[in-house]
């Protein structure tokens, strides 16, 4: 079954002057001349990107879009006009996002996060309201499991993250070290699926409830610092990921211990092995 925004691999039912016409359930689809590969033949099968032309004719191509329908990409707003946003996909035909389809307005050289679908005439768009996208039942995930997450928007409790491409996720503030921007990507772990669907996920493999290994980090950093570090409550998130590898409220609980155990001190300026 032909799938339009998607590729297909099709039957080359003859080639002309213009092209290369391609078999298929809903009419032969011509493939422009500047996509035929060399030497293709009548009777050869092609893997094409199909798409509608800006006359909702089917066209075939041999070019590789960013994103196929059903896929989220980070893409570049080409041009603003009066119908919407224009972003380069890697085709000649650029993506529509319909104003509507817009949470805020976009400006030319932006780049955004966006998901690619078919609109109820089978024109390829793009949306830019992504958990409308997103299931919110018949969850297939396990607590503990590895994920992908892919970050879409950034608040007070910390991020949304999209979910192996199908789901919708939270990483809370006290989970988020390291920096991210709207697009990234990241390997995550499935915290807790909450009873009204809601997934939380973080960063370590362990949920940040096993801090052994985050003890050892500190340790292991503090003797190999001559038994000093510069750091404490006031450090950034990002300066405490890349020394230690954790959250800053991992951190805090672990020197907390450490203190409590006799092994360091704490003062002002930074932590100090005893």
């Amino acid at each position: 079954m032909l799938e339009i925004g998607k590729y297909n691999r099709l039957e080359v039912k003859k080639i002309s002057a213009i092209g290369a016409f391609l078999v298929s359930e809903l009419g032969d689809i011509l493939m422009p001349t500047k996509y035929v590969p060399e030497g293709l033949h009548p009777g050869e099968h092609v893997k094409v990107f199909v798409y509608l032309d800006s006359e909702d004719r089917l066209l075939a191509t041999t070019l590789t879009p960013k994103a196929q329908v059903g896929e989220f990409a980070v893409l570049e707003v080409k041009d603003v006009t009066n119908v919407g946003a224009f972003l380069d996909w890697g085709l000649e035909k650029d993506l529509l996002v319909p104003f509507s389809e817009q949470p805020k307005p976009m400006n030319k050289g932006e780049r955004h996060l966006v998901r690619v679908y078919l609109d109820r005439s089978d024109r390829i768009a793009a949306s830019a309201k992504l958990s409308k996208f997103l299931e919110k039942s018949r969850i297939e995930l396990k607590e503990g499991e590895e994920v992908m997450l892919t970050f879409y928007q950034f608040g007070e409790l910390g991020a949304k993250v999209i979910i192996n491409g199908r789901y919708d996720g939270l990483l809370f503030k006290s989970e988020l070290y390291g920096s991210f921007e709207v697009g990234a990507s990241a390997r995550g772990f499935v915290k807790k699926i909450r009873p009204d669907g809601k997934i939380d996920v973080t960063l370590r493999k362990d949920g940040g409830k096993d801090l052994h290994g985050g003890r050892e980090s500190v340790l292991r950093v503090l003797s190999e610092r001559g038994g000093f570090l510069p750091v404490g409550d006031k450090s950034s998130p990002q300066l405490i990921s890349e020394m230690f590898g954790m959250s800053k409220k991992s951190f805090k609980t672990v020197i907390g211990n450490l203190y409590k155990e006799g092994v360091i001190e704490i003062s002002p300026e930074g932590i100090r092995l005893r």
